[in-house]
């Protein structure tokens, strides 16, 4: 594995295209570029030492997604017995390490995470989760995400992306998103998931009120999300209806500051607090398994 930024990572390349991964650091996918240009965003000097608090590259979300509260406290979750249990903002899967395995190929790699004494305190499941990343050609990225219940007993879970794509900050009002049919809902300061209202399927980046929205797909996606940025000539398609896998639930847009060169588009299998709420809350029974599947395309706008 070559050094990058004094960390061991793994890279692979597909003519123009080139991925890093750092499985040791949550699984993380850190980088994509394609002709030396940088399709997601990722800092100069991140602190390896919480890998989970990167800002960059895509994060995997796993168990659950974002915050969950228990009587008003955030960081908690109650189980079907009524049991109380710590829950991380996002799940635990980013911040632990991932076995690896390169594709023979040379094209991709797949990153494993099991079950552990230490995720069964807070997550009381035998499971095997496992994120697959494959260069389709130099243009396109395949990604699965596969939760296999490995125990005897029904498995909760809801896991998603966190892709940053690089934006520069001074390009959002020029840049757009499109996106499926959808209802939009977010979570309050106070935990509270909004009720469902009508959503529009194209807004500028620039635009607030999509800062921390989810989408929640109305139905099979009519069309796959499309990301315009035409001072870079670029147009990037996430496609969410692959063969064989399972329904995405919400695309979330989140970025952190209005002067962060990066915007988040974050393809969910459910809600936070869904283990609460039912919103996307998925159950696996013991043998089962799930793949969520998507790949994301980049094309010039020039031909587009």
């Amino acid at each position: 594995m070559p050094p990058f930024q004094n960390q061991n990572v793994i890279e692979f390349a597909r003519g123009a295209s080139r991925l890093r991964v750092a499985p040791q650091a949550g699984g993380r996918l850190i980088s994509w570029t394609i002709g030396g240009a940088p399709i997601l965003y990722w800092p100069d000097a991140p602190d390896w030492s919480k890998p989970g608090l990167i800002r960059g590259g895509n994060p995997l979300l796993f168990p659950f997604i974002a915050r969950h509260w228990v009587d008003g406290k955030v960081g908690l979750w109650r189980d079907a017995l009524g049991v109380v249990r710590d829950m991380p903002l996002h799940g635990f899967a980013r911040d632990l390490p991932f076995a690896a395995q390169i594709d023979p190929r040379g094209d991709g790699v797949r990153m494993t995470l099991t079950d552990s004494a230490e995720t069964r305190e807070i997550y009381p499941f035998r499971f095997r989760f496992e994120a697959v990343y494959r260069l389709a050609d130099e243009r396109a990225l395949d990604v699965e995400l596969i939760t296999t219940n490995m125990g005897d007993a029904r498995l909760p879970y809801y896991a998603g992306h966190h892709f940053y794509f690089a934006l520069p900050h001074a390009q959002r009002g020029e840049a757009t998103i499109r996106l499926p049919r959808n209802v939009h809902r977010r979570q309050l300061p106070d935990g509270v998931t909004t009720n469902a209202a009508p959503g529009a399927t194209s807004y500028r980046f620039d635009d607030a009120q999509i800062c921390d929205r989810f989408h929640c797909l109305d139905g099979e996606p009519d069309v796959p999300v499309r990301i315009d940025m035409p001072a870079q000539q670029r147009a990037i398609e996430i496609d969410l209806r692959r063969p064989g896998s399972t329904a995405w639930y919400a695309v979330t847009t989140w970025t952190l500051a209005p002067d962060s060169d990066f915007y988040c588009v974050e393809p969910w299998l459910g809600l936070p607090d869904a283990i609460h709420t039912g919103l996307g809350l998925r159950w696996l029974e013991p043998g089962e398994a799930q793949t969520a599947a998507l790949q994301i395309r980049v094309n010039d706008m020039t031909y587009n």
